[in-house]
């Protein structure tokens, strides 16, 4: 090898040296943050996090602030900084509008115009830093009544925050809460008027949206530092509220939707349709979970069912074939999203307080379905750590198991509000958020932190 040739390599090694490393630092700073409404891995895990365990309103409540509007949205949190979007009518009192779904039931007329707000608060006392309106509009169905019209997560690098409103918009802003670009898809008309609540997914420069609802349903990529569209693919769904996830899979990005008639991989830098797999019901409303190889998705609506999909040597239709590890038609989640810490798949039965919890690679139940006493309808996702569980119900009770072959309750909290969105844990703090408050939850700043 002559002497240029050499340096020529030297180069390129380096350089790769240099952009794994930074990767990986990267990926290291993520972790200790909750930059997306199911965590840094997404699979409702904070893995360097230990939040208390017991906790009221009068105990262990580092701050609580009221929060304007109504919102859903899982609280992401990036070094000192909160965000969350909320939904905050004003103006008069309008005659009630409903939705003209077909089947619609249980749903919120409209009665007022709405302003889409997005929110930064500090971390360290949850005072509000900004309040940023990006759209105002009347909305043309105000959703289920237990939803809200900000139930879509942000998604935060430390650099962007995206929030997406669904037919309201999405927006890129900076961290002081500077629009830098925006996009809007029209109106979503949902199966029975229920509203929307898909979150967006990012990955390097790539953010992605998914469209399904009662109409033209597409996925779409878009730039995240110019809004530039990379690609757009066509989706044979309908209404569904599964948000998309990126992993890595065979060193490349690969991008995962679930909805009702399929769920399918693709390739995050092209949007082709690596593999795809049928068998989960309609209206499918709880997100994938994914590690080690391995995928799980699942759903309850006039059916029940649970995927473990085998992610190696996965292509084309692998309906029914060896790819599918395992299956379950019974006790499988609904709204909420399953859990997946360790070698343990955790799930809630429909949106009720009947937590599964089985092996991942095998599907045995290790015990199997644990009834939650002191728990009733849950809305929000489980979340992990510190080897311990954490599942918050509508009423505002929290119960914390033990992460062991046989869980036990070590807690029972209650908190004066609804809550409906995921809990978000960074550090040695547990943040919820409820219809009236966002809540820190931490021990008092000395004991048992230096916070």
């Amino acid at each position: 090898m002559n002497s240029r040739m050499f340096c020529l390599v030297a180069i390129c090694c380096l350089t790769t040296t240099i952009a794994t490393a930074e990767e990986r630092n990267q990926d290291e700073v993520a972790a200790r943050n909750w930059p997306q409404w199911r965590g840094p891995l997404g699979t409702g895990v904070g893995p360097n996090a230990d939040p208390p365990i017991e906790w009221s309103e009068t105990k262990n409540v580092r701050w609580k602030v009221a929060l304007p509007g109504k919102g859903q949205s899982t609280p992401i949190v990036w070094g000192d900084r909160i965000f969350l979007t909320t939904a905050v009518p004003y103006g008069e009192a309008l005659p009630p509008k409903h939705s003209t779904a077909p089947g619609t039931h249980d749903g919120v007329p409209v009665t007022q115009r709405h302003e889409f707000v997005v929110l930064a608060i500090n971390r360290r006392d949850g005072k509000i830093v900004w309040q940023k309106t990006v759209n105002k509009k009347l909305p043309h169905e105000g959703g289920h009544y237990t939803g809200s019209l900000a139930s879509n997560s942000a998604v935060t690098d430390g650099e962007h925050v995206f929030a997406f409103f669904g037919s309201h918009g999405l927006y890129c802003l900076d961290l002081n809460g500077e629009v830098k670009w925006q996009k809007q898809f029209g109106e979503m008309q949902t199966k029975h008027g229920h509203g929307e609540s898909i979150s967006p997914a990012l990955y390097g420069d790539t953010l992605v949206i998914n469209w399904d609802h009662d109409g033209p349903c597409f996925v779409v990529a878009f730039d995240k530092r110019t809004g530039r569209q990379l690609w757009k693919v066509d989706r044979d769904e309908d209404t569904s509220w599964s948000s998309p996830i990126i992993i890595e899979h065979d060193d490349k990005p690969l991008l995962i939707v679930a909805g009702t008639n399929r769920v399918r991989g693709y390739d995050l830098a092209t949007g082709r349709v690596i593999w795809e797999c049928g068998g989960l019901s309609s209206n499918v409303v709880a997100t994938p979970v994914a590690a080690d190889g391995m995928l799980f998705a699942g759903s309850s609506y006039e059916k029940r069912s649970l995927l473990a999909i085998r992610l190696d040597r996965a292509k084309g239709d692998i309906t029914g074939s060896d790819r599918v590890a395992w299956s379950r038609s019974r006790g499988t989640p609904y709204v909420p999203s399953p859990l997946l810490y360790g070698d343990s798949l955790y799930f809630l039965t429909h949106y009720q307080g009947i937590l599964s919890r089985v092996d991942a690679k095998s599907g045995v139940d290790q015990p199997g379905a644990i009834r939650l006493s002191g728990i009733g309808n849950v809305y929000a996702s489980p979340v992990a750590a510190g080897r311990r569980v954490y599942v918050t119900d509508l009423d505002g009770n929290t119960i914390v198991l033990s992460h062991e072959d046989k869980p036990r309750v070590l807690a029972l909290n209650q908190l004066n509000d609804v809550f409906a969105a995921s809990a978000a844990i960074v550090g040695r703090e547990l943040f919820l958020r409820g219809e009236r408050h966002l809540y820190c939850i931490a021990e008092p700043i000395g004991v048992g932190t230096t916070d």
